[in-house]
Protein backbone atom coordinates (compact mmCIF):
# COMPACT_ATOMS: atom_id res chain seq x y z
CA UNK A 1 0.00 0.00 0.00
CA UNK A 2 2.97 2.52 0.66
CA UNK A 3 4.56 4.61 -2.07
CA UNK A 4 7.83 6.14 -2.55
CA UNK A 5 7.18 9.55 -1.49
CA UNK A 6 10.86 10.71 -3.73
CA UNK A 7 9.73 13.23 -6.30
CA UNK A 8 9.51 11.18 -9.59
CA UNK A 9 9.04 8.01 -8.21
CA UNK A 10 6.20 7.36 -6.44
CA UNK A 11 6.52 3.57 -6.93
CA UNK A 12 5.80 0.81 -4.54
CA UNK A 13 7.39 0.31 -1.32
CA UNK A 14 8.25 -3.27 -0.31
CA UNK A 15 9.12 -4.35 3.31
CA UNK A 16 12.23 -6.17 3.72
CA UNK A 17 13.29 -7.24 7.88
CA UNK A 18 13.54 -3.74 9.15
CA UNK A 19 12.84 -1.30 6.18
CA UNK A 20 11.06 -0.70 3.40
CA UNK A 21 12.84 -0.26 -0.52
CA UNK A 22 11.59 0.51 -3.97
CA UNK A 23 12.55 -0.86 -6.83
CA UNK A 24 14.78 2.20 -7.71
CA UNK A 25 16.46 1.69 -4.43
CA UNK A 26 15.27 4.14 -2.39
CA UNK A 27 14.95 2.87 1.35
CA UNK A 28 13.65 3.39 4.35
CA UNK A 29 14.19 2.70 7.81
CA UNK A 30 11.53 1.16 10.33
CA UNK A 31 11.97 3.14 13.88
CA UNK A 32 12.41 0.90 16.68
CA UNK A 33 8.95 2.12 18.04
CA UNK A 34 7.79 0.96 14.65
CA UNK A 35 7.10 3.74 12.42
CA UNK A 36 8.31 4.63 8.93
CA UNK A 37 9.84 8.27 8.27
CA UNK A 38 8.89 9.00 4.54
CA UNK A 39 9.62 12.77 4.79
CA UNK A 40 11.69 14.46 2.00
CA UNK A 41 14.11 17.27 3.06
CA UNK A 42 12.67 19.49 0.64
CA UNK A 43 9.42 18.99 2.26
CA UNK A 44 9.98 20.29 5.21
CA UNK A 45 9.66 24.05 6.70
CA UNK A 46 11.58 23.55 9.41
CA UNK A 47 14.47 21.25 11.00
CA UNK A 48 11.42 20.16 13.42
CA UNK A 49 7.73 20.62 11.80
CA UNK A 50 4.59 19.23 13.14
CA UNK A 51 3.68 19.48 16.97
CA UNK A 52 6.52 19.85 19.79
CA UNK A 53 6.65 17.54 22.37
CA UNK A 54 5.07 20.16 24.98
CA UNK A 55 2.44 20.33 22.46
CA UNK A 56 1.95 16.41 22.27
CA UNK A 57 2.17 16.35 25.56
CA UNK A 58 -0.39 18.90 26.70
CA UNK A 59 -3.44 17.26 24.77
CA UNK A 60 -2.97 13.63 25.59
CA UNK A 61 -3.02 14.82 29.30
CA UNK A 62 -6.85 16.07 28.46
CA UNK A 63 -7.26 12.76 26.03
CA UNK A 64 -6.24 10.94 29.16
CA UNK A 65 -8.02 12.66 31.68
CA UNK A 66 -11.26 11.75 29.48
CA UNK A 67 -12.27 15.40 28.29
CA UNK A 68 -12.06 14.97 24.93
CA UNK A 69 -14.04 11.32 24.83
CA UNK A 70 -17.40 13.02 23.69
CA UNK A 71 -15.69 14.71 20.79
CA UNK A 72 -14.21 10.55 20.35
CA UNK A 73 -17.72 9.45 20.54
CA UNK A 74 -19.08 11.68 18.37
CA UNK A 75 -16.74 11.20 15.13
CA UNK A 76 -17.00 7.20 15.64
CA UNK A 77 -20.10 6.90 15.62
CA UNK A 78 -20.64 9.55 12.67
CA UNK A 79 -17.81 7.33 10.86
CA UNK A 80 -19.59 4.33 11.35
CA UNK A 81 -16.29 2.02 10.65
CA UNK A 82 -16.38 -1.39 11.20
CA UNK A 83 -14.13 -4.36 11.00
CA UNK A 84 -13.90 -4.69 6.79
CA UNK A 85 -12.81 -0.89 6.75
CA UNK A 86 -9.64 0.53 5.68
CA UNK A 87 -8.99 3.55 7.86
CA UNK A 88 -6.51 6.49 6.69
CA UNK A 89 -5.88 9.62 9.77
CA UNK A 90 -4.55 12.83 7.66
CA UNK A 91 -2.56 15.08 10.40
CA UNK A 92 -3.66 12.07 13.05
CA UNK A 93 -1.27 13.59 15.54
CA UNK A 94 -0.15 11.09 18.74
CA UNK A 95 -3.17 9.09 17.84
CA UNK A 96 -5.97 9.49 20.09
CA UNK A 97 -8.88 9.64 17.40
CA UNK A 98 -7.68 6.66 15.12
CA UNK A 99 -6.16 4.36 18.03
CA UNK A 100 -9.11 4.61 20.39
CA UNK A 101 -11.37 4.12 16.92
CA UNK A 102 -9.61 0.95 15.57
CA UNK A 103 -9.64 -0.38 19.25
CA UNK A 104 -13.50 0.10 19.03
CA UNK A 105 -14.04 -1.19 16.03
CA UNK A 106 -10.85 -3.51 14.90
CA UNK A 107 -10.47 -1.84 11.46
CA UNK A 108 -7.18 -1.62 9.62
CA UNK A 109 -5.29 1.68 10.99
CA UNK A 110 -3.34 3.84 9.12
CA UNK A 111 -1.77 7.26 10.66
CA UNK A 112 0.37 10.22 8.76
CA UNK A 113 1.54 13.50 10.09
CA UNK A 114 4.41 15.28 9.89
CA UNK A 115 5.58 15.78 13.54
CA UNK A 116 8.42 12.87 14.14
CA UNK A 117 7.54 13.24 18.00
CA UNK A 118 3.40 12.86 17.89
CA UNK A 119 3.83 9.54 15.23
CA UNK A 120 6.42 7.89 17.77
CA UNK A 121 4.17 8.74 20.62
CA UNK A 122 1.26 7.07 18.03
CA UNK A 123 3.16 3.86 17.30
CA UNK A 124 4.56 3.34 21.28
CA UNK A 125 0.96 4.00 22.60
CA UNK A 126 -1.40 2.27 19.49
CA UNK A 127 0.44 -0.44 18.70
CA UNK A 128 -2.20 -2.05 16.60
CA UNK A 129 -1.76 0.82 13.84
CA UNK A 130 0.57 1.43 11.19
CA UNK A 131 2.19 5.29 11.79
CA UNK A 132 3.88 7.01 8.80
CA UNK A 133 5.88 10.36 8.93
CA UNK A 134 5.09 12.39 5.97
CA UNK A 135 4.03 15.05 4.43
CA UNK A 136 0.12 15.05 3.64
CA UNK A 137 0.06 18.63 2.79
CA UNK A 138 2.26 17.06 -0.38
CA UNK A 139 1.95 13.39 -1.47
CA UNK A 140 -0.45 10.80 1.27
CA UNK A 141 2.66 8.10 0.33
CA UNK A 142 -0.14 5.06 -0.26
CA UNK A 143 -0.91 3.88 -3.48
CA UNK A 144 -4.79 4.90 -5.48
CA UNK A 145 -7.85 3.93 -4.01
CA UNK A 146 -5.98 2.32 -0.55
CA UNK A 147 -9.10 3.43 1.65
CA UNK A 148 -12.97 2.82 2.73
CA UNK A 149 -12.50 5.96 5.19
CA UNK A 150 -10.54 8.76 5.50
CA UNK A 151 -10.48 10.96 8.40
CA UNK A 152 -9.29 14.64 9.18
CA UNK A 153 -9.80 15.73 12.80
CA UNK A 154 -8.74 19.25 12.73
CA UNK A 155 -5.84 18.96 10.72
CA UNK A 156 -5.04 20.50 7.35
CA UNK A 157 -7.19 19.45 3.68
CA UNK A 158 -6.10 18.33 0.80
CA UNK A 159 -8.82 17.52 -1.24
CA UNK A 160 -6.92 15.93 -4.59
CA UNK A 161 -4.98 13.40 -2.70
CA UNK A 162 -8.14 12.64 -0.06
CA UNK A 163 -9.31 11.43 -2.96
CA UNK A 164 -7.30 9.79 -4.84
CA UNK A 165 -6.53 7.64 -1.90
CA UNK A 166 -10.16 7.04 -1.07
CA UNK A 167 -11.71 4.02 -3.12
CA UNK A 168 -14.76 4.71 -5.33
CA UNK A 169 -17.60 4.16 -3.00
CA UNK A 170 -15.43 5.94 0.10
CA UNK A 171 -16.03 8.12 2.81
CA UNK A 172 -14.39 11.06 4.14
CA UNK A 173 -14.88 12.55 7.63
CA UNK A 174 -13.81 15.93 8.52
CA UNK A 175 -13.80 17.44 11.91
CA UNK A 176 -13.24 21.33 12.31
CA UNK A 177 -13.26 23.41 14.96
CA UNK A 178 -16.77 24.80 16.09
CA UNK A 179 -17.42 28.31 16.60
CA UNK A 180 -16.97 28.30 20.25
CA UNK A 181 -14.15 25.88 20.31
CA UNK A 182 -11.69 27.49 23.32
CA UNK A 183 -13.60 30.70 23.25
CA UNK A 184 -12.55 31.23 27.02
CA UNK A 185 -8.70 30.82 25.61
CA UNK A 186 -9.15 31.98 22.33
CA UNK A 187 -11.22 35.74 23.07
CA UNK A 188 -14.90 35.56 21.51
CA UNK A 189 -16.17 32.83 19.12
CA UNK A 190 -13.95 31.33 15.79
CA UNK A 191 -14.86 32.73 12.54
CA UNK A 192 -18.37 30.61 11.71
CA UNK A 193 -18.04 30.23 8.27
CA UNK A 194 -15.34 27.78 8.40
CA UNK A 195 -18.06 24.61 7.72
CA UNK A 196 -19.08 26.91 4.15
CA UNK A 197 -15.14 26.84 3.49
CA UNK A 198 -14.67 23.54 4.13
CA UNK A 199 -17.68 22.14 2.46
CA UNK A 200 -16.48 24.54 -0.85
CA UNK A 201 -12.93 23.04 -0.28
CA UNK A 202 -13.77 19.66 -1.10
CA UNK A 203 -17.15 20.32 -3.74
CA UNK A 204 -15.52 19.45 -6.44
CA UNK A 205 -15.03 15.63 -5.79
CA UNK A 206 -17.19 15.04 -2.77
CA UNK A 207 -21.12 15.27 -1.49
CA UNK A 208 -21.84 16.24 1.68
CA UNK A 209 -24.31 13.38 3.20
CA UNK A 210 -24.09 14.26 6.77
CA UNK A 211 -23.38 17.34 9.54
CA UNK A 212 -23.35 17.47 13.47
CA UNK A 213 -21.99 20.20 15.95
CA UNK A 214 -20.70 18.46 19.14
CA UNK A 215 -19.79 20.42 22.16
CA UNK A 216 -18.29 19.45 25.74
CA UNK A 217 -16.88 21.06 28.56
CA UNK A 218 -14.03 20.58 30.99
CA UNK A 219 -13.20 22.49 34.84
CA UNK A 220 -9.16 22.92 34.19
CA UNK A 221 -6.77 23.90 36.57
CA UNK A 222 -4.26 26.15 35.76
CA UNK A 223 -1.09 23.98 34.73
CA UNK A 224 -3.84 21.45 32.24
CA UNK A 225 -4.31 25.12 30.58
CA UNK A 226 -0.97 25.78 30.55
CA UNK A 227 -0.14 22.42 29.08
CA UNK A 228 -3.51 23.11 26.17
CA UNK A 229 -1.79 26.27 25.45
CA UNK A 230 1.37 24.82 24.48
CA UNK A 231 -1.37 22.08 22.86
CA UNK A 232 -2.82 25.06 20.63
CA UNK A 233 0.45 27.42 20.45
CA UNK A 234 -1.13 30.34 22.28
CA UNK A 235 0.37 32.28 24.44
CA UNK A 236 1.21 31.61 28.35
CA UNK A 237 -0.91 33.46 30.69
CA UNK A 238 2.03 33.55 33.20
CA UNK A 239 3.46 31.53 36.34
CA UNK A 240 0.57 28.67 37.22
CA UNK A 241 -1.09 28.94 40.72
CA UNK A 242 -3.07 26.72 42.89
CA UNK A 243 -7.01 26.43 41.98
CA UNK A 244 -9.09 25.88 39.33
CA UNK A 245 -9.06 28.24 36.17
CA UNK A 246 -12.78 27.29 35.15
CA UNK A 247 -14.67 25.72 32.57
CA UNK A 248 -13.25 25.52 28.65
CA UNK A 249 -15.53 24.68 25.93
CA UNK A 250 -14.73 22.21 22.98
CA UNK A 251 -16.63 22.12 20.14
CA UNK A 252 -16.26 19.97 16.66
CA UNK A 253 -18.32 20.76 13.19
CA UNK A 254 -18.30 17.28 11.97
CA UNK A 255 -19.07 16.76 7.99
CA UNK A 256 -18.90 13.28 6.26
CA UNK A 257 -18.74 13.45 2.22
CA UNK A 258 -18.74 10.50 0.00
CA UNK A 259 -17.61 10.43 -3.04
CA UNK A 260 -19.10 12.36 -5.95
CA UNK A 261 -20.17 9.12 -8.46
Amino acid sequence: MLICPVRGCQVDLVREAQRWVCARGHCFDVARSGYVNLLQPQDKKSKKPGDTAAAIAGRRRLHDRGVTKPLLDAIAAMAGAGQKDVVLDAGCGEGFYLGNMQRQSGFEAHGVDISIPAIDAAARRYVEGKWIVANADRLLPYSDRSFTLVLSVTARMNAAEFQRVLRTDGRLLVAIPGAEDLRELRGGSAGRDRVERTVATFSGGFDLVDQRHVTTSAALDLPEIEGLRHAIYLPAIGPASSGEMGRVTFALDLLLFVMRG
